[in-house]
Formats: C-alpha cells, structure tokens, sequence
C-alpha cells in the first residue's frame, strides 16, 4: 500500500489557550504562549503504523508537514512537495535531530495543504492520511472530492465534527492496515468565530471516500433528554471548599445556570462558593485558580462520546491530575453511545482513565458507563 501522509502543523494551536481553533488567530494563540499540538499527534500515529507496517510506502511533504516525523518513525518517504522556504524551516532535509525544530515556529498555509494533497494525489497514493481538524479536512477535501483517493484524518484540531476522523491517532494507524472497503462520508466544518461566540452550525463541506473500520468515529452531535433533575440535584451538593471546573456543553451550562452562573459559550469556567474565579478560562488561568479540592465537570458529546479531548482542550493533563472528574448527561444520550471515550494527548493519563465510571443522569441516579482511551 501506499499512504501519503500530510501535517497541519498548526492545528489545535489554538484549543489550550482558550481560542477555541486556530483560524485566523495563529498570532494571538502564539502571544498566549501556544505550542504545536499536530507534530506530536502525527508521532503517535506514525510510529504505530510502522510497529504494524513498517513495509508501508510513504510519501509526505516536506518539513513541518511530515517529513521529518515519518522519518523518525522509521520510514523512508518519497517527499513530493515542499512548502515555501521563506515561510517553513530551514531543518536539514534528511531529519538530521541536530537541525533547528522544523515545527517550532511553523510558516505553512491552506494552500500549502491543497497543494501537498494534489502532489500526493500526483505520486498516484492509495490514501492520504492527514493530521489536523475540520479546517484541514475541508482543506483535503477540496483536492479529494472529485476522485475515488480515500482520506482518513488523524484527529489534531479543536473541532472534530466530521466523519472522516479516526478516534486517537493510535487507532488511525489501526484503520490505515485493517480497511477492506471505503464509504462516502460527511466533511463538517464550523465558522470559528461565531463558535467562540456560542453559535455552533456544522455546515457540509464535502463527501468524500473514507476507510471503513470500527475506529472510525461518528460525526453527529446529539443532545436531547431532561437535565432539570440531575442540575438541581447536582446544586443540592455542591460544597463551597470545592473548586469547580465546569467544561463546555449545554448539560454542564445548565448546571452553571442553576447556581446563577453566566456560562461562557461552549468555554471552561472555574468556580468556588459563589464566586466565578475565571471564565472562558485558558488551561493557564485554570491551574492558576485552583485550590486544595478540584472537581472538572464535564458532559460527553453527544453521539461521538469523548469526555476529552474534543472541544475541550483547555482541560489539559495537567489540569486534569489536580481534579476529581465528575460526568454528567441526560439518560437520553447515554442511550446513544455505547461507550465513553478520552483523547487527552496523553496515553498514560488516557489509560488511567479508562475502565468503568459513574455517570451521574439525575438528581440521585447514576449509570455505569465505560470508558475506552
């Protein structure tokens, strides 16, 4: 097989510094002191894949879009195209580890995305795994569309609304050498800046092939079902020597209206005895506003079933270790998923996580949910 492989280095640059996506905001992400999350993701899922098929071919762009990383992996890529000189790394081009970090400050666009696609699409690849978010998918998907070339996404953004991800960067490797067949799937994206405002509308972008396996997960995003019961009960206990963390979603934000509360849009509020200690909150100002008792609160996306690690960035590993983790949901979505999942960019952390929790679906009730890394 021969898989191109193409990095987004900037995707999700914006996520842990409260800015809800990259677009249009790399400057002010990098002034808060962001730092590459795709180059990392990338790893993950490279070095599986060659602990799996280290016969694979590659080809992939030059640094900071891959080639390094697949270098590092153990492969030995066809590079078939390289971005702007002026704007990418000058890092030695055979991955020598004493170059400069290609991914340290990189200069690459949308364009360069399309135009490394339709390169690969050139060397007459099988598939092109890419490394990014729905920006980068729609990016993908505009040279793809038109052709029968599948693409698989290698989950890197803040947004992941489209059916064309895999569910960690491990699994996308899984999918890479086990697909049989491919199916026509759904590219969402959202327009960033009515998001940060609270305003979330997927629209399609594209339909294009994507590897089938289990991995693969859903892009819907389902709600629904009573909250009434399990806000006033979780009110009823709250205790004042505890810090809260309440994540993004409608099922947390009805939480933060019972205790009268304003929720920032679909941000990360920190809370203590009646007092809002940071709202919208960067993973910074999160673990600056933290006590001696934390508690995150956090609901899981309806239909897709991550706790972490979509949509909620700011909810980093480090904040994470210093808290207690309560979940909360409707019955009705619950019904939906079949398991709960974690992505925090962290493996060990994810595998901490996993195994059987209680999620809490009304004033007293709990239900027993798995969750899987």
């Amino acid at each position: 097989m021969h898989v191109g492989v193409v990095v987004n280095p900037i995707a999700g640059m914006g996520g842990r510094v409260g800015l809800k996506g990259t677009d249009g905001k790399l400057a002010e992400a990098r002034e808060r002191g962001a730092s590459p999350r795709a180059p990392d993701r990338a790893r993950r899922a490279l070095v599986r894949l060659h602990e799996r098929r280290p016969d694979l071919r590659i080809s992939t762009a030059g640094d900071p879009m891959g080639e390094r990383l697949v270098r590092e992996a153990g492969f030995d890529p066809d590079v078939v195209y390289r971005p702007d000189p002026s704007a990418a790394s000058s890092a030695d081009a055979d991955g020598d580890d004493d170059a400069e970090d290609p991914y340290a400050d990189p200069g690459t666009t949308a364009a360069d995305t399309r135009s490394a696609v339709s390169a690969l699409l050139d060397a007459d690849v099988d598939l092109v795994a890419f490394v990014g978010g729905d920006g980068t998918a729609t990016d993908v998907a505009g040279v793809l569309e038109e052709t029968d070339t599948p693409m698989l996404g290698i989950p890197a953004g803040v947004k992941v609304y489209s059916s064309v991800f895999a569910v960690s960067p491990e699994d996308a490797a899984s999918v890479v050498v086990s697909f049989e067949r491919t199916e026509r799937r759904e590219v969402m994206d959202i327009d960033e800046d009515a998001y940060r405002e609270g305003t979330v509308s997927p629209e399609l972008r594209a339909v294009v092939s994507v590897p089938v396996a289990d991995e693969l997960q859903s892009a819907k995003q389902l709600g629904g079902g009573t909250v009434e019961a399990l806000t006033e009960g979780f009110a009823a206990d709250v205790d004042p020597a505890v810090t809260y963390v309440f994540g993004p979603g409608s099922t947390v934000a009805a939480i933060e209206d019972e205790l009268g509360i304003d929720p920032s849009p679909l941000g990360v509020d920190v809370w203590r005895d009646g007092e809002v200690l940071a709202r919208d909150a960067a993973e910074s100002e999160i673990l600056d506003a933290l006590g001696e008792e934390n508690e995150i609160v956090v609901s899981p996306i309806g239909g897709q079933g991550f706790v972490f690690g979509r949509g909620n960035p700011q909810l980093s590993p480090a904040v994470i270790r210093r808290c207690s983790v309560t979940i909360v949901a409707s019955r009705s979505k619950l019904d939906d998923l079949r398991v709960l999942r974690v992505d925090t960019d962290d493996p060990d952390l994810d595998a901490e996580l996993a195994g059987w929790t209680r999620v809490r679906v009304g004033a007293f009730e709990t239900r027993m949910m798995r969750i899987v890394a």
